[in-house]
């Protein structure tokens, strides 16, 4: 019996169980996935939106803002990859100016600090390959990039530290009230709660649905990327945006938290809540997109592409709140951009909902922080000596690409919420993020998890079911 179910392992409801963590509750994360970031939150920009876009007063304009405000100190706390390195919404020769002083202007009513519209002059001091048809643009100093993985890992390893229990490989198929309690049935078996909070993503409109009459519809929106290797990384500094559109924010050009650029994203509504394929004609637009923003997309640099699903709400705004005909069920629905943004003020929001409704003491052993996994990518030569001294299996590279050594991997698996999987690992070390995408370091991390999880090779996955890499060994076959 918990106190709280949290429905979705992704950025929102890693959030909402760091934040709530904080107080005498039994939670539990209900994650259909075989890990915490795998939707939404594993395929997006990375960025941290200053929050000029959103309408004033809107719950995103609030959270954008709040959000954003909190991320730097977070990353400190939790110890995450995070750069203010700014962004400029760029405005062509033949486009209406008045779209960047409606910006600005939104960006003011909503307390955004800073903002400035620039000139070519300046524009260029900043970005020199910034396309020569681009005449004006609009400065956000605020603006930032973060890894969004860490982000959501690092918030659901602090909340497991806190106490919060992880129930990943869990679907939720039905809800039901059994008196003042949830009765949660899933894959895994039945869960019970008291309050219930719903922050399934593409999904929360179906989860809403088993518990409420009021209608709620969720439309998947995907966006296609491109990335780039690292000799791409200095194509830009800062993270340029075109004016929007009606689709959203347009195809951006950014360099990543981790030292490489990437290109996105498409915004195609589809049917398919399930729909993360990439398509050439989406590739194909994106490059050619980019290409409005910087002189010589760099096309050739390409190492990866991927997809992935913003859950759009047909209101147009973040849902938070009591369902009006469900006690004690709070939705946290339709949060597409900027959700990854706003995600540590959503957290910060519903955590002050409950205790509105049902006053909780605050824990007197809270652990606001988590030390990172040491990277010898990022450590110096006497760093990287003390790191070996103290563990041999830091000198053992499992990845070249990323400089990745065996002793970050174990750690990403005898984590909280550890790693259970490849992509798991990837996430939270970058073992196969690199030019060759795994190529040459994926048989080795199969062979670390199958030893630390004491199964057979042949049943680790890539990332949910059925994604097992290996059948068996050659000579049986």
């Amino acid at each position: 019996m918990y106190d709280i179910a949290i429905i979705g392992g992704g950025v929102i409801g890693c959030s909402v169980a760091r934040f709530l963590s904080r107080y005498e509750r039994k939670i539990c994360v209900i994650e259909r996935c075989t890990d915490v970031c795998e939707g939404t939150s594993k395929a997006n920009s990375g960025i941290v939106h200053g929050g000029y876009d959103a309408k004033p007063n809107s719950m995103k304009a609030r959270m954008n803002v709040r959000g954003s405000e909190m991320m730097e100190e977070l990353s400190k706390q939790l110890s995450f990859a995070y750069k203010r390195n700014g962004s400029l919404v760029l405005c062509r020769k033949e486009q209406d100016g008045k779209g960047l002083q409606e910006l600005y202007d939104r960006g003011i009513a909503n307390g955004v600090k800073g903002l400035r519209i620039i000139e070519q002059d300046e524009i260029r001091e900043m970005e020199p390959n910034i396309n020569e048809a681009v005449v004006k643009a609009l400065y956000v100093p605020t603006g930032a990039i973060v890894d969004p993985f860490m982000l959501t890992v690092a918030m659901a390893e602090n909340a497991a530290t806190n106490g919060v229990d992880f129930r990943l490989r869990s679907k939720v198929k039905a809800i039901n009230k059994d008196g003042r309690e949830y009765v949660l049935t899933t894959t895994s078996g039945d869960i019970k709660a008291r309050y219930v909070i719903n922050a399934a993503g593409v999904y929360a409109d179906k989860i809403h649905a088993m518990v409420s009459r009021t209608p709620m519809s969720i439309k998947a929106v995907k966006g296609e990327y491109c990335l780039f290797d690292k000799e791409a990384g200095e194509l830009v500094k800062h993270t340029l945006f075109q004016l929007p559109t009606d689709k959203g924010k347009g195809v951006l050009v950014t360099p990543t938290a981790h030292g490489n650029c990437m290109i996105g994203p498409t915004a195609d509504s589809i049917d398919d809540k399930e729909g993360v394929n990439t398509t050439a004609e989406g590739l194909s637009f994106v490059l050619n997109a980019g290409a409005m923003s910087v002189l010589q997309v760099p096309s050739r640099k390409v190492i990866t592409s991927f997809a992935g699903l913003r859950a759009k709400e047909s209101g147009g705004d973040f849902i938070i709140k009591f369902a009006d005909d469900a006690e004690n069920f709070i939705d946290v629905a339709g949060i597409e951009s900027p959700g990854l943004s706003a995600a540590p003020a959503i957290g910060e929001y519903v955590a002050e909902l409950l205790q509105k409704k049902e006053p909780a003491k605050e824990k007197a052993d809270f652990i606001e922080t988590r030390e990172g996994i040491p990277s010898v990518t990022n450590a110096s030569d006497e760093e990287r000596q003390r790191l070996i001294e103290k563990d041999p299996a830091f000198a053992n590279v499992i990845c070249r690409c990323e400089l990745v050594t065996e002793a970050e991997i174990l750690e990403a698996i005898r984590r909280p919420v550890g790693a259970r999987t490849v992509d798991a690992v990837k996430r939270r070390v970058r073992a196969g993020m690199g030019r060759c995408q795994g190529g040459f370091c994926s048989p080795k991390v199969v062979d670390i998890l199958s030893r630390e999880l004491g199964v057979e090779p042949t049943e680790i996955l890539k990332a949910g079911e059925g994604s097992e890499i290996l059948v068996g060994i050659n000579k049986e076959l």
